[in-house]
This record gives structure tokens, sequence and C-alpha cells, in this order.
């Protein structure tokens, strides 16, 4: 099999693709041909140093696959070799052959593509959780998301619609076109306007409902400016330190800095609640995932959310796949695949 290694901390030219022996499943695990693999920002964060949780250099991340079964351990109940399967992984994803829990796995739709099933796992995860669990969002309420265009921001969008709220969003303005017909309502490129003051604008009453937000530091503070009470700020990220593809110790420093520490009197005297979510720190609650797998899965099936993937590149080239993410060029998920997919 191929694995793709960071070798050490850098940009995109420490990633090498390695050979390596095929694994072997353990007798509740199976063995999976992997036909698609995500990449997160999370990955890019790693990379250039910036993500706690990921394992000492050199090493294999990755969140998420999607493809065959080729083997099954002697444990196993709920797949057979042949099946189609999305997966999470801790780390060692980005690979062409992975083996995995029986518990981390989910049986995909048969019209789906893998590189959509591989685009479902760490968004549609993390954005149901935010919007659902965290959030609590309902009909008529208004549900702020940043970085709509991401993966986490298309899937929030797709719930919120479903749940009947009113979706703002952030996001460059060459995606804005493509968010509406998503579900979002009112966009706002935040490259070119005070977000802030838009939303003041034209939200009514000048605040949100609920706010879904990756990027962290200084970005929360402006965030409570426009939460309204009774409000959910959902905090799932922070890639506020990345500035144009680059990362900067200094500017991860000041975003640490800026971000607002409120007392818990504040909270209770202005009715908000404020949430952190990291899917990562999760693992051991698996068994309360696989009702979210079912309903993201039946949602997907009877159309009602549909992942959407921005690029699929090659294995060989997992430069470029970062550099999409980091550099924010992407519309959805950004998938690699093997040189020559196989088809399943």
């Amino acid at each position: 099999m191929k694995q793709i290694w960071i070798t050490k901390k850098g940009g995109p030219e420490v990633l090498a693709v390695r050979e390596a022996p095929d694994p072997r499943p353990e007798p509740g695990e199976i063995t999976v041909d992997v036909r698609a693999a995500g990449v997160n920002f999370a990955d890019v964060l790693a990379r250039m140093g910036m993500y706690p949780d990921a394992p000492p250099f050199p090493c294999v991340v990755g969140y998420e696959v999607a493809g065959i079964v080729r083997e099954a351990g002697s444990a196993v109940r709920r797949f057979a070799p042949g099946d189609r399967v999305v997966a999470l992984t801790r780390f060692g994803g980005h690979a062409t052959v992975v083996s995995v829990p029986e518990s981390q796995a989910f049986a995909i739709p048969d019209q789906a593509s893998f590189a959509e099933a591989a685009a479902l796992p760490v968004q549609y995860f993390t954005a149901y959780l935010a919007a659902h669990v965290f959030g609590n969002v309902q009909a008529g309420e208004r549900l702020l998301v940043h970085n709509a265009g991401g993966g986490v921001g298309i899937a929030a969008i797709q719930l919120a619609r479903r749940a009947g709220a009113t979706v703002f969003g952030t996001a460059s303005e060459w995606k804005h076109e493509r968010l509406r017909h998503l579900g979002a309502h009112t966009l706002i490129d935040y490259r070119r306007s005070d977000w802030v003051a838009e939303i003041q604008r034209l939200a009514e009453q000048g605040t949100v409902h609920v706010i879904l937000d990756p990027l962290g530091g200084g970005n929360i503070r402006r965030d409570l400016r426009v939460l309204a009470p009774l409000g959910r700020l959902v905090s799932f990220g922070f890639s506020e330190p990345v500035h144009k593809g680059r990362r900067s110790i200094a500017r991860a420093l000041t975003s640490l800095l800026r971000m607002p520490r409120p007392h818990m009197l504040r909270l209770l005297n202005r009715n908000w609640s404020m949430a952190g979510l990291n899917l990562g720190h999760l693992w051991s609650e698996l068994d309360r995932m696989h009702p979210i797998a079912e309903a993201l899965v039946a949602a997907w099936r009877a159309g009602e959310i549909s992942p959407v993937v921005s690029a699929e590149v090659p294995f060989d080239e997992p430069g470029e796949a970062h550099l999409q993410l980091q550099e924010r060029r992407n519309f959805g998920k950004v998938v690699l695949v093997p040189v020559t997919p196989r088809r399943g």
C-alpha cells in the first residue's frame, strides 16, 4: 500500500508518499481498500506543527476513508468482503489500505460515489453536533455560519435548511451563488465587508440565534457582538492564525490573546451559552455517534443532504490537496483518490 507521510514540520513539500506492507485486520476490525480519503484543515495544521493532537513527526494523518471491505476479522458481524463502507480513522487514513475497528465503519448507499462518502464523516458529524446538539437550531431561528463554503459550512447549511432556519454565511464572493443554491439566505464577503456591521444591518434586530465558528481567536469576540439573547455560540476550530496559507507563531499568539474568556456572570446576564467541539476527542463516545450516522445516511438517501466534493486529487499529489485547503480555494470537500481509481 501507499501512505502519505508528514516527514517534518513545514510546507506541502514535507509530504512524502511511501510504500508500506498492507495491514491485516484484528478480530474486531475490517481491512478496507481505500477509494477516497478525506483531507481536513486539521491535517494541514498537523503538517504546520499547529495541531497538538497529531502524532509526533514523522507521521501519517487522515481521519476518514471510503472504500470496499477487503477482509473482515473473525469477530466482525456487520460487514463482509465486498461491502461499501465509510470509516473514521484516528490518524493513518491517508493510505490506500487501512484497518479500522468495525465500530468506526458505516455502510454507504449504493448510488453514492466513494468521494461523496469520504466527504461525510468529519464534516457532517461536526456540523450535526454543532448545529443540532450544541446549537439546537430551530425553525425560524437565524444561524450564522463562518467559512460557509468549506465542508462543515456546506453541511451546516444543508442541515439548517432541513430544520427551517434562516442561514447567514461568511464566504468569498465567488462561492455565494452556489451557497444560495444549497440553502443559504444571506451571504457576506468577509474579505470586502465588515461582517459584523452587515449582520447588524441585515438581520432582524441585528442579531443571530446560533453561530458556528471554525476560526477562533479574535473572531469569537466579534461573534458576541451579534449574538441574540438565548443565543448559542459553537467554536469548533482555530484556523484564524493561518494567513494566506502560511503559519505564523506571532499571529497564533495574538489570536490566542484576542480570544474572549467570558465570565460565567456575563453568560448568565446575557442568557448566552458557549460550547467547544472537537470531533477528534470523541473516540470514547462512538456508540453515541451511531444514531447520528444513521440519521445522516437516511437524510442522504432521501436527498435532504448531499456531500459536495470540491476536488478529487491524485494520491501522489498530496501537496495540492493541502494547498487547496490552506489557501481556501475549495468549495466543499477535498479528497485524495488512487491515481487510477477502481470501480466498486
